[in-house]
């Protein structure tokens, strides 16, 4: 639990890095709502991983070196995605939210899946044990 609040403020900072770009591409590019959705998470999957790694779960990194956590952390986080775009598109087209609206509560939903793969599958000691697995180690 004395992780899942450092955990919260990291995707704090995540929401304000993709609310900040879904709004500069709903604004200023021609690019698809949903596409410009899918590029705001990717840039906050990247900055979420970045603080995560080096504050939430500092003392977790196990042997792991950055690039493969940052390889499972995007994983679970695209996993995330997919099931946010998903939500979003739902929530703006069927249920007609604003877009704004639509991204937090979207966001929201998927905050507690990603904590969960986040802290077992990347960080945690599963991560050992599914690197293993993977690595053939």
């Amino acid at each position: 639990m004395t992780r899942f609040v450092p955990f919260c403020l990291v995707g704090a900072s995540g929401v304000v890095v993709d609310m900040g770009i879904v709004s500069l591409m709903a604004h200023f590019t021609p690019v698809p709502l949903a596409m410009g959705k899918a590029i705001a998470c990717e840039v906050a999957i990247a900055n979420n991983f970045l603080w995560n790694d080096r504050w939430t779960f500092r003392g977790q990194k196990g042997s792991s070196g950055s690039w493969r956590r940052f390889v499972r952390f995007n994983g679970t986080a695209l996993a995330g995605l997919a099931l946010n775009v998903a939500l979003f598109q739902c929530l703006v087209r069927g249920v007609e939210l604003n877009m704004y609206l639509a991204n937090a509560v979207a966001i929201g939903l998927v905050a507690g899946f990603n904590y969960a793969l986040s802290q077992r599958w990347v960080w945690g000691a599963h991560a050992t044990q599914l690197r293993a697995i993977v690595w053939r180690k």
